[in-house]
């Protein structure tokens, strides 16, 4: 029996950890077939591979309660395809009498002396049950192989408050994924109703002191749209590490901004090959292949820069009074995606053609509203990429953790 100890633990805890199979922690069971006890809508929550690889997003529900789960089971998934995200993925029970466990799923109830909190940690996508999935065939996990998976445990008062700070982590990350969603959620009732809809002059919604007619234009009326044209084309090994001349491509599109920390760039002569595909700030990017119809607005640009194959480059005409702003969120809303879905003849659509953004219908209000609309939407970019950053630091908080406080 090897005894270890992790890089990081509380105060006050000293002693060594020790290897144990998971036989001597917990009692298993297997899950029960429910295809003949599901309804649209139930008592009870089948908990089967898509609900715990989802964490309970997307639900199937059961007139019967066929194999309840207890409250602090830890329910296991034990089938996947290759390379699945779901194998090995954990769901431990909130509550009793809500909860019936499908087949191909386990439970497993922490014996005497060990927190199920702990044990949802150790064992959630562990490497152990990973190295199951040949990426080639249906990975199926025995009995045996759950049984036999071998990690180090501290005492139970160690366990006890290892589990309490993942859940207040794991709390603190769903508290701020729930305000990111209802941010992104309040934006999206905004887009649908601060712009006309089946050929109306005015919003359902807009701001006070505003009372004129919208028009609508085209967009090639209000802008010009270029794209690196074929004979143009770069090769990678014309991709410089470093230089004066950046190279823009749809990779570096990041929340509708160009994140500049892993820019490429070109030698001078083919900075200068075309004019037109030069960028400054205040050009409107639009990729037209791969993942179709990003947009990032450029600010922050300190230096000349050009555009790889893929990506529009969109300049409001000098001589118009358009805010670029505006036509940059109109550009960025769904309003684009699905006027090119519409034009379509049918499939997936797999390249944006300049003869749709050419005709892609802008509605335009008065200049001082355009300022007004695009400031809020603004305004709910940079408060959900705040968000977004807190969230994203609170989950590699978690990742540090779990590197750190566990015995290898």
């Amino acid at each position: 029996m090897s005894n270890k100890v992790p890089q990081l633990r509380f105060n006050g805890y000293s002693d060594a950890w020790v290897q144990r199979e998971l036989s001597e922690v917990a009692r298993y069971r297997n899950g029960k077939a429910h295809e003949k006890s599901v309804v649209e809508t139930g008592p009870f929550v089948i908990v089967n591979s898509k609900f715990v690889s989802t964490e309970g997003q997307v639900r199937k529900y059961s007139d019967v309660d066929i194999e309840p789960l207890m409250e602090d089971e830890v329910a296991i998934v034990l089938s996947d395809v290759p390379n699945g995200r779901a194998i090995a993925k954990t769901f431990k029970v909130d509550r009793s009498g809500v909860y019936t466990l499908n087949q191909r799923i386990a439970a497993l109830t922490a014996k005497e002396n060990f927190s199920p909190s702990f044990l949802q940690l150790v064992l959630d996508r562990n490497r152990y049950f990973l190295k199951f999935d040949d990426g080639v065939s249906q990975t199926n996990l025995s009995k045996s192989d759950v049984l036999q998976f071998t990690t180090a445990y501290p005492t139970i008062e160690e366990q006890r408050r290892i589990g309490l700070l993942f859940e207040s982590l794991d709390n603190l990350i769903a508290a701020n994924q729930r305000k990111l969603d209802l941010l992104k959620e309040q934006k999206k009732g905004y887009l649908q109703k601060m712009f006309p809809k089946n050929g109306a002059k005015v919003p359902e919604l807009r701001f006070a002191g505003f009372a004129d007619d919208w028009e609508e234009r085209k967009l090639s009326e209000l802008a010009t749209m270029n794209a690196r044209i074929g004979w143009q084309n770069l090769r990678t090994s014309e991709f410089l590490d470093n230089g004066d001349y950046m190279l823009i491509t749809g990779t570096d599109f990041k929340a509708g901004e160009i994140d500049y920390s892993n820019i490429h760039y070109v030698e001078k002569e083919r900075f200068e090959q075309d004019k037109k595909i030069q960028i400054s700030n205040k050009s409107i990017l639009i990729t037209k292949d791969g993942t179709l119809g990003k947009v990032a607005y450029v600010e922050g640009l300190t230096m000349p820069a050009t555009l790889n194959a893929g990506v529009f480059n969109v300049r409001v005409k000098e001589d118009l009074a358009i805010d670029s702003k505006y036509l940059f969120h109109y550009l960025k809303a769904p309003f684009l995606l699905k006027f090119a879905d519409q034009r379509s003849t049918g499939g997936t659509i797999k390249h944006l053609n300049q003869n749709v953004l050419v005709e892609f219908p802008i509605p335009l209000p008065s200049l001082g509203e355009q300022h007004k609309i695009a400031g809020l939407l603004s305004n709910f970019d940079n408060t959900i990429a705040l968000h977004q950053r807190k969230l994203d630091l609170l989950k590699e908080q978690k990742k540090g953790y779990l590197q750190k406080m566990f015995a290898k």
